[in-house]
């Protein structure tokens, strides 16, 4: 495995770990531990980007029409011809 897939592997695993606390502090929400520990994840996700990003560029995809009516020039589905 190479260090950039090695990098994005933790930084996902952070990330769902993330979103396993923010549920469970929507049905918990006065835990203070999982708070804490939602706080640290979102940091440590923060930093892990951060140096993906400084060795290997954007992690996610980077829109090629960043307007925001960009969505209504794209073909309807029931205007895709069927493959």
């Amino acid at each position: 495995m190479s260090e950039k897939e090695a990098l994005r592997r933790r930084i996902y695993a952070v990330e769902f770990a993330s979103w396993e606390l923010h549920l469970f502090l929507d049905t918990h929400p006065n835990n203070s531990e999982a708070s804490k520990k939602l706080d640290e994840c979102r940091e440590r996700a923060r930093m892990l980007r951060k140096e993906y990003e400084e060795k290997f560029g954007p992690i996610g995809e980077t829109p090629q029409n960043t307007s925001r009516w960009a969505w209504i020039s794209d073909p309807w589905p029931w205007e895709k011809e069927a493959n």
